[in-house]
């Protein structure tokens, strides 16, 4: 299998199975079929949004570097562009304008990654040294690329030019794909509490045996934890200790789940909870991943990742009528090159 960017691939990846130049990994298992499943769970016409406020959790307690999102007021004519009376400008009009702008950090809340949000150290090139590459073999600094001096990352200056993209893995590619199809709900909640619960494949089998949840190729999975709604009864306060000791996590380190990921098919995997597996992940010898999930899920298979999705509401409708599948439609901001974005999903029963 020849390409361009690596003549190795990753052990367990499916680098080059969707072409030399794919970026858009296991959305291509979402067909106009999976999408025809998808509107055939449509039968109340009851619609949930699945995102929290994106002023949520609040200050910096899940992530250091993450911050919430700042609203403020644009210009006209050098004077603020809020409450503003046209008639200031031109005597007579009766309108009265607001505008604004948003400094947002595009994976505070309710999110998607890109596939370009995780790579890894590894020799594409098979030279013997690793180099830092992406899904498919696109290079770091050649197709992700950014400032490597902080002084120009453009802090300073918000408005004068983009420092970085994610070129070819820049989730606009997903946001054109539109993600709409059929998804199904796990519901590790219902069974396992809101103890801290480290979630290998076994558990997970055993929880959809017992609720008769089928996971079929292109569809797109969730896992309800309630971690979301525990962020949201906060109100924008939140209790780091109580968070990080919450909810039930995917066991990154257990390759029977990795396995289960890649021979399921899934087109995506959400969850409610910050990150969607344990982080840090359980010790293991190195070299290895912080993320492993992560790394399987984006670096290697394509599959993108959702976070922090507010999901008990439907969740408790779903397991209130014996279903577990709906329509999700969930499409990213078209930001061209953002690493990842905000998301306003819709599940559709």
């Amino acid at each position: 299998m020849e390409n361009p960017r690596w003549v190795r691939r990753p052990e367990g990846s499916n680098w080059g199975e969707f072409g030399p130049d794919d970026n858009l990994g296991r959305l291509n298992l979402i067909t106009p079929q999976k999408v025809r499943e998808g509107v055939a769970e449509v039968v109340e016409g009851r619609s949930f949004c699945l995102s929290l406020p994106l002023d949520l959790p609040g200050g910096t307690a899940l992530n250091p570097n993450r911050f919430p999102p700042v609203l403020r007021p644009n210009l006209r004519a050098g004077q603020i562009n809020f409450n503003f009376a046209m008639d200031r400008l031109n005597p007579g009009h009766t309108d009265v304008l607001c505008d604004d702008l948003a400094v947002l950090h595009l994976q505070y809340s309710t999110q998607w990654d890109s596939l370009a949000h995780a790579g890894s150290m590894f020799d594409a090139d098979g030279d013997g040294v690793p180099e830092p590459v992406f899904y498919n073999g696109f290079r770091a600094a050649e197709h992700v690329a950014g400032p490597s001096d902080p002084d120009d990352a453009g802090m300073a200056a918000l408005h004068d030019r983009s420092t970085s993209t994610a070129g070819p893995l820049g989730i606009d590619h997903m946001a054109r794909k539109s993600v709409q199809g059929r998804a199904v709900l796990i519901d590790l909640r219902a069974h396992l509490g809101d103890g801290r619960t480290l979630v290998g494949h076994r558990q997970l089998a055993e929880i959809m045996a017992a609720d008769g949840v089928v996971v079929e190729e292109g569809d797109i999975v969730c896992l309800h934890t309630g971690f979301a709604e525990k962020v949201l009864a906060m109100g924008g306060d939140p209790d780091p200790e109580v968070l990080h000791g919450f909810g039930a996590v995917l066991d990154g380190r257990d390759p029977e789940l990795l396995e289960w990921i890649t021979e399921s098919g899934l087109a995506a995997l959400v969850a409610d909870n910050y990150a969607v597996e344990a982080f840090p992940a359980r010790e293991a010898p190195g070299p290895n991943a912080v993320l492993p999930l992560h790394e399987h899920c984006l670096f290697k298979l394509g599959v993108h990742l959702g976070e922090l999705w507010r999901l008990t509401p439907l969740a408790e409708h779903l397991r209130a009528h014996l279903r577990s599948r709906f329509l999700l439609t969930a499409p990213p901001l078209n930001l061209p090159g953002a690493v990842g974005s905000p998301v306003t999903p819709v599940a559709t029963l």
